[in-house]
């Protein structure tokens, strides 16, 4: 279907809209003439940088307003030298070739790159490994020819579906106070995610990036893993392993900007500020102090789309999270904007060769590997993100919702929870463009970056310093534990799609995240996580660990995320009661501070049903309030000869589970 046929309200938008999928169209099919196919079109990393073949050395780069380019190294004393001068072909493309002996593996290179008026040393734009000084702090290419790693997933089958996303930052993962490996993660991080029963793992920070505290957003050299966290065979190692896990593996990649870095990257590569980027004003993002892709160039398309497929094909990643699409999406970035009606996403300031790009893209992942998974960071509820080019759409699998999280934060801040109203944070959860489905998330990295707050901290603040001991009481701590669990279960469990939690945010983790600065003193006290809070078993962090693995566990027993339809029970902002079906379960909330309720009826099909997660548990901080051994039978409502209830005893601030149990006569009702 047409996203006009499946979203009435874009109907005087379908000129747009069509004018879109056209030039998709036509864009692919100058590409298959050129090229025979977008695979090969994507094939840049093959052909530029620097390769090995039977004869020695090739290499070539892509930089038309370079006037000379000479390849330097310890193998010219850093100096240009005649003999390693590049020749200029056609289109801009320089090449020289060498012999065996002069690089070997291990080596460092650079560009010396000469322009009118100018020179500077450059690292080639499709370098594959990149390391750092830590003399001088400037990074260098490396000749990287190992032995070529032996994978052992062959039998992964793929990403799950719906996913499960744990977030994770290979740095940062460790308790010690230092930058974590590929390794470290592989043999430390893997086991928790795969015992807190996650189906898939997104990877902050994979494509080098000079300053370790931008999080990996400001991208240095698009095709080199950070070498920060190991070699790039030590990064196929990790992804192996979690595939032999049944853990899919995706990375946060980020197409949105690049560092503005000259000599570590892109901007100003061959002298020119408009090569891979805008001229003037449109190639600086005002917000990010970084360079923004002009997506209109054949070139530029190219080493974007090159760069998906070699993540795919080289490492074996299962899909990707695009980085900042709404910045891509629009001239203005979506700063400043509201999007309050459908005229903003069609009033001419969107980047049409953003959108063409982004649709390519998604087009080219899942050819390379149909079981790719595609997300989308979109904050703009952009038409069409989450359907497919058929249907005028730009091909993304989800969107990221981001208004999720920040509807919890508002909320906890502004408004008691007391006056919490169940009608409204129902409709704020369940909200999703018909086209597409969402990854729910009550939290990401994002909320626990300095200058914001996790939500246990929001909730328990100070008090997690001193209360956090078992033996300790503490009702705000109470209050903290109680609401942390319904707010990611009713998350979870509403969610039209997938779920995602940031590592350890399953347990509360404390504090916030703060990488190495000048501020702090350069430390790695904040960048870390302190796994020993949830392993020490006196803390009650291990009872908050406890519910997250058994609230997945449930999801996936049940494949909850598979069935998207819910069927609303009772919705009561009086006493703050929320029901829903969802498959075979039936979840009932209770957000009241103060208030259990003895025979609550809520209205079900004729049926008996048996609770099998309760948030009250006192395995999971709670006050066992409930039996969970009891059966409970639906009886009809009194007047009422078609409709039944079922009547539960509903502990205040508390979350159940239920589950619809086989009937196999009308006598078992």
């Amino acid at each position: 279907m047409k996203l006009v046929e499946i979203d009435p309200w874009l109907a005087p938008f379908s000129l747009q809209l069509e004018k879109r999928s056209n030039l998709y169209r036509s864009k692919l099919e100058d590409i298959y003439i050129q090229w025979g196919t977008l695979k090969e079109f994507a094939s840049g990393h093959q052909f530029f940088g620097l390769h090995k073949h039977e004869n020695g050395w090739i290499f070539r780069e892509w930089a038309p307003a370079a006037t000379e380019i000479y390849l330097v190294g310890e193998f010219s004393q850093w100096k240009p030298m005649p003999q390693y001068g590049l020749q200029k072909q056609h289109h801009g493309i320089w090449s020289i070739q060498l012999p065996a002996d002069v690089l070997k593996h291990g080596d460092f290179y650079k560009l010396w790159m000469v322009w009118d008026n100018g020179a500077g040393m450059r690292i080639p734009s499709y370098a594959t490994r990149t390391v750092q000084d830590p003399q001088t702090l400037l990074f260098s290419a490396q000749v990287w020819q190992p032995q070529p790693f032996q994978w052992s997933d062959h039998g992964f089958a793929g990403p799950e579906q719906p996913p499960l996303i744990y977030e994770a930052h290979t740095g940062m993962a460790l308790e010690e106070a230092k930058v974590g490996s590929y390794i470290e993660f592989t043999e430390q991080i893997l086991p928790r995610i795969k015992t807190a029963g996650y189906s898939m793992i997104q990877l902050m920070a994979v494509q080098e990036h000079p300053y370790y505290g931008s999080f990996g957003y400001h991208v240095s050299n698009f095709f080199a893993p950070s070498s920060r966290f190991g070699t790039p065979e030590e990064l196929k190692y990790l992804i192996n392993e979690a595939h032999k896990l049944d853990i899919a593996v995706i990375m946060d990649i980020v197409h949105s900007h690049s560092v503005k870095n000259e000599e570590e990257g892109l901007s100003r590569f061959d002298g020119s500020y408009d090569q891979f980027f805008h001229a003037g004003d449109r190639g600086n993002h005002p917000a990010w102090d970084s360079r923004c892709f002009n997506y209109g160039k054949d070139e530029v398309l190219r080493f974007l789309l090159s760069n998906c497929r070699y993540w795919i094909e080289e490492f074996h990643f299962d899909g990707f999270r695009f980085d900042g699409v709404t910045s891509m999406l629009y001239l203005h970035h979506g700063l400043g904007r509201d999007f309050t009606t459908y005229h903003h996403y069609f009033d001419g300031q969107q980047d049409e060769d953003a959108v063409l790009y982004l649709t390519l893209a998604n087009q080219l992942i899942h050819e390379i590997k149909p079981t790719a998974v595609s997300i989308a960071e979109e904050m703009s509820g952009f038409p069409g993100i989450g359907a497919s080019p058929k249907s005028n759409g730009l091909g993304f699998d989800y969107r990221l919702s981001m208004g999720v999280p920040d509807f919890w934060i508002k909320l906890i801040k502004e408004v008691p929870d007391e006056h919490w109203q169940v009608g409204y944070i129902y409709h704020e959860l369940m909200q999703h463009r018909p086209e597409e489905k969402i990854i729910a998330y009550a939290e990401s990295h994002d909320q626990a970056l300095v200058g914001d707050k996790t939500i246990i901290f929001r909730l328990a603040d100070k008090e997690m310093y001193d209360f956090m001991a078992k033996d300790k009481p503490s009702l705000i701590i109470d209050r903290a534990i109680a609401l942390h669990k319904i707010i990611r279960l009713i998350t979870l469990s509403t969610a039209y799609g997938g779920y995602l939690n940031f590592m350890g945010n399953e347990f509360g983790h404390p504090e916030w995240i703060d990488f190495p600065r000048e501020g702090n003193n350069w430390s790695y006290q904040y960048a870390r996580r302190q796994w020993n809070l949830v392993d020490n078993g006196l803390l009650k962090y291990e009872w908050l660990a406890l519910f997250d693995r058994k609230m997945i566990e449930t999801v996936r027993q049940f494949e909850l995320l598979h069935n998207n339809y819910i069927n609303t029970n009772l919705i009561n902002d009086g006493d703050q009661i929320l029901a829903f079906e969802r498959g075979p379960l039936m979840f009932v909330f209770n957000f009241n501070p103060t208030r259990s309720f003895t025979d609550y009826g809520i209205p079900v099909k004729a049926g008996k049903f048996k609770v099998i997660l309760n948030s009250d548990n006192s395995e999971f901080g709670g006050f066992s309030r409930i039996d969970e051994n009891l059966i409970y039978y639906s009886e009809p409502i009194p007047l009422q000869r078609t409709t039944h209830q079922v009547k539960f005893y509903i502990p205040s601030r508390t979350a159940l589970v239920f589950k619809r149990m086989e009937v196999k006569s009308v006598y078992d009702v």
